[in-house]
């Protein structure tokens, strides 16, 4: 009985949570490039790597993993990691 108590009380105060975190996420997410994991890779004209020489407007720190196409060509040696140096 106590057990149940215990479940009861506990789990709208995680599911609250959860529902926060998801809202975050899908926000936050909607704002990252989907051809990029590791880092968000924000949508931008032109992205380049932190500390490179590139002149953004956008820039992200790597290591930033080439999971579709890389079209801000942030891949330079084509291993599928980008700003890696």
């Amino acid at each position: 009985m106590v057990r149940r108590m215990v479940r009861s009380l506990a789990l709208p105060a995680i599911l609250a949570a959860l529902g926060e975190l998801t809202l975050a996420s899908a926000a936050s997410a909607q704002d990252c490039d989907p051809n990029y994991s590791g880092k968000c890779v924000p949508i931008a004209s032109d992205v380049d790597c932190a500390g490179g020489n590139g002149n953004g407007p956008a820039y992200v720190g790597g290591p930033v993993y080439v999971v579709g196409s890389d079209i801000y060509e942030l891949d330079r040696d084509g291993d599928g990691v980008a700003c890696d140096r």
